[in-house]
């Protein structure tokens, strides 16, 4: 693969999460191999990083059935051009990351008309909680999956799907910005306690969440006195937000920004949080969290079809149920406050849960201590050589 002509690698992001592990990505693979030339669909940062996208991330990052519906035309046209580009380009590799929705489409259309061409997939979908037929569907169209989760490798085996890699997940690269200092872990202890409070990222979940959030801190309040809340949120969500703490009795301090974020946890003595990564970012921190979620009345019914015991990341990391999980007509103000009185006070829900979540770097960890974007420019380049190899036997 070191040639005079420099690799040519394909990347197709979604959405912002996805947009991140792209552009490092792009550069563990610059640094593998030395030069490459990367084209696709990405957003900011990996645009910094070199690649030209095809068109605004934007106009493919949308989440649930109704949005979806709205733009559907918009998105299968940008579905055909991407695929029309990859073929007309002739890469070396196509690495489509998450949202699968578009990039699976994308790599289906590909992979029949240039059928020799290596694809990967960056982030499994949730083929080990719901639709797991669509393991084995993936082997018409994808080579290799880079895991982020540990559990994965094992999951494709089971249900008969592509080879798949644990390649480790981003937030391991972070620990130091989720874990305390000597300071902040003596404020993990000092009191008033300090209670982080996330209701999610999209305007559907604060719509479901927000009312029963904050009265779950009314709870909390009358259970143990006196603490600070802090909830953390994003620029496009903050307005609605302040608006909606506005008319809660307890009133959060309002933070937006990562960094902020994590500064949060590092102090936190407990957690009340939307179902989604920051579970894990918390779990990682060693914040005893309430997991929570409400979906509507048409997203309910797709319960029947998960198989899943838990839909808490660090719960399916560790095998156990570690944070409690209360969803749907139990993710309400009294439920969210008895459990998170619970995890706030010395006792013995805390002390399993701080016990349990000690054991998630020695599950997560990788075995040569090189970062996740490394491993997976490594398989991603593994993949590429297997397949110009041919079949194997």
């Amino acid at each position: 693969m070191s040639g005079a002509k420099p690799l040519k690698i394909v990347l197709v992001a979604g959405e912002h999460s996805g947009d991140q592990l792209g552009f490092k990505l792009m550069r563990a693979l610059r640094e593998a191999t030395g030069e490459v030339a990367f084209l696709g669909v990405g957003g900011e940062a990996m645009e910094a990083e070199g690649l030209k996208s095809l068109f605004p991330i934007s106009d493919i990052s949308v989440m649930g059935i109704v949005p979806v519906i709205w733009r559907l035309r918009k998105i299968l046209a940008r579905i055909r051009e991407t695929a029309d580009a990859i073929v007309a380009a002739q890469p070396d590799a196509l690495v489509i990351i998450d949202s699968p929705d578009f990039t699976h489409r994308v790599a289906r259309r590909v992979r029949r008309r240039l059928p020799g061409l290596p694809i990967v997939d960056y982030v499994s979908p949730s083929v080990w909680a719901w639709r797991p037929g669509r393991a084995k569907a993936m082997l018409a169209y994808v080579d290799c999956v880079l895991g982020l989760l540990p559990f994965e490798p094992e999951a494709y085996v089971r249900l008969g799907g592509p080879r798949c890699i644990y390649v480790g997940h981003p937030l391991i690269e972070r620990l130091d910005e989720l874990r305390p200092n000597g300071q902040e872990a003596r404020r993990r202890e000092a009191a008033p306690p300090v209670i982080v409070v996330l209701p999610g990222s999209r305007r559907s979940e604060i719509y479901r969440l927000m009312n029963d959030f904050g009265g779950a801190l009314d709870v909390l309040g009358d259970a143990i006195g006196p603490f600070d809340s802090v909830l953390p949120t994003l620029p496009h969500i903050e307005e609605e937000v302040r608006a909606r703490t506005a008319e809660w009795r307890r009133k959060p301090r309002i933070v937006t920004g990562e960094a902020a974020k994590f500064a949060v946890f590092r102090s936190a003595r407990a957690a009340l949080a939307a179902s989604g990564t920051v579970t894990l970012e918390l779990a990682l921190a060693g914040v005893p969290t309430v997991g929570a979620y409400k979906v509507g009345k048409v997203e309910e019914q797709l319960k029947y079809l998960i198989k899943v015991p838990s839909i808490l990341l660090p719960n399916l990391i560790l095998g156990e149920r570690v944070l409690p999980e209360l969803l749907q007509k139990n993710c309400a103000s009294r439920p969210l406050g008895a459990a998170l009185s619970d995890l706030v006070r010395e006792g013995p829900a805390r002390k399993a849960q701080v016990e349990a979540l000690g054991r998630l770097d020695r599950v997560m960890r990788l075995p040569d201590g090189r970062p996740p974007s490394a491993h997976a420019a490594a398989v991603v380049l593994e993949t590429m050589a297997r397949k110009a190899e041919g079949p194997r036997r």
